[in-house]
């Protein structure tokens, strides 16, 4: 059963690339993420399934679908249902590396409703997973990296969202004598890429959107990669929700198990442009390519699936008027 609900996951993302790719440079990100959510949206509806979206385009009175609590499916298997239909719209509109459109899914109440704040983050892959802590100072997590990579600190690149927030953290890194790959959106891609061998990415810090970091948990407990969070809350707004839909110690580490508390779990994600993990949605005359990343949690298998949609151009174009 998992294996069949992942290859319908994967439509599911391909469907969602393949409709944002179409306005890839064209300046337009409302446009290119108002594509992925709804053909996504198209997508889950035709599926077996009693999902529930718990991460997704925000509250029911911010988005029109796939808005937090919405039930999506035809009827089924329980789950819940985490999503970002276009994870780097800016990305998509400009042209830029590593849009994706990604999906995790578990059981019903496995995965973390976790609120619309900020999330103080760290990932890294399986070799240096237990060499890592949030709590610990980038110095020291670089250092650690390294010794476990069997690297010198010079040899270690650290995968940062450029952002003002982030300037000491950028100083410290670069004192310590690692490397940094700066990107300017996507940081699910940032802590999954220290997992997937041949991104020459080995360590992510830095403060995100804390539903994002669901989704990269839910991949790297898959991988067995490490990845921690902790809350930054904004306002009080914010803590009383996470205190209402939070399981966890809302103060304390984030642990994979806190955010992802099952083995039952899986990750999808179809790139939309290229970038180091994947390759971006290619359009031919009779159809369209895509590249996909899918891991089982269960299995612990991580699949890179290559599809060739040979179904016309018209299903895949949009309309620009």
């Amino acid at each position: 059963m998992q294996n069949a609900r992942i290859v319908d996951m994967i439509e599911v993302t391909e469907a969602a690339a393949l409709a944002a790719g179409r306005w890839m440079g064209k300046g337009k990100k409302d446009e290119a993420d108002r594509a992925a959510v709804e053909a996504m949206r198209a997508s889950l509806a035709t599926l077996d399934i009693s999902g529930t979206i718990v991460i997704g385009e925000g509250e029911r009175d911010e988005a029109p679908m796939l808005y937090i609590g919405e039930k999506v499916g035809d009827g089924g298997e329980e789950i819940d249902i985490a999503v970002d239909p276009l994870e780097g719209t800016n990305l998509t509109a400009y042209g830029q590396p590593n849009s994706l459109a990604v999906l995790a899914f578990a059981p019903k109440g496995s995965l973390l409703h976790a609120p619309d704040t900020y999330m103080w983050k760290i990932a890294t892959g399986p070799e240096a997973a237990d060499s890592v802590h949030i709590d610990a100072t980038p110095t020291e997590n670089v250092r650690s990296v390294a010794k476990a990579l069997k690297r010198s600190v010079e040899d270690i690149v650290v995968c940062i969202l450029e952002r003002d927030r982030h300037i000491d953290l950028i100083a410290e890194v670069r004192e310590a004598g690692a490397r940094i790959r700066l990107i300017s959106d996507g940081d699910v891609f940032g802590a999954v890429a220290t997992a997937i061998e041949g991104t020459g990415i080995h360590l992510y810090m830095g403060a995100g959107g804390a539903p994002e970091g669901v989704l990269a948990a839910t991949a790297m407990r898959c991988i067995g990669g490490c990845f921690m969070g902790r809350f930054m809350f904004r306002n009080d707004d914010e803590r009383r929700r996470a205190e209402e839909m939070s399981r966890c110690d809302i103060d304390g580490v984030l642990t994979m198990d806190c955010l992802v508390n099952t083995d039952e779990s899986a990750f999808i994600a179809t790139g939309v442009t290229d970038g180091e993990m994947l390759r971006g949605v290619k359009y031919f005359g009779s159809g369209a390519r895509t590249h996909t990343v899918a891991m089982d949690c269960r299995t612990g298998t991580v699949r890179f699936v290559e599809t060739v949609h040979r179904t016309g151009p018209e299903k895949f174009w949009v309309r620009m008027d």
